[in-house]
């Protein structure tokens, strides 16, 4: 059984339990519990901006201009390919 599997299993366990269906009625309780679920996605923004501005700021290509570079590169090749053909 997975990390993951455990984890859902003991919030089934937790969710079943009537003193703790009472607290998260509590809306404090959800926006906290909302705050939590939403934080990995928060710090991976946060992150890939920081990488970004660092790219930026040292002179560097990010990964998605190297990807995008790469897409261009690629069609132009094809491109010349056709040309040639004619």
């Amino acid at each position: 059984m997975s990390l993951k599997d455990k984890v859902v299993a003991e919030g089934m366990k937790l969710a079943a339990n009537p003193q703790v269906a009472k607290i998260m009625q509590d809306e404090r309780v959800m926006k906290f519990v909302m705050t939590a679920v939403s934080m990995p996605g928060k710090v991976q923004t946060y992150t890939t901006e920081q990488k970004e501005a660092f790219a930026k700021m040292m002179g560097l290509a990010t990964q998605d201009e190297v990807k995008d570079l790469k897409r261009q590169i690629s069609a132009l090749e094809r491109e010349i390919a056709e040309l040639r053909r004619r």
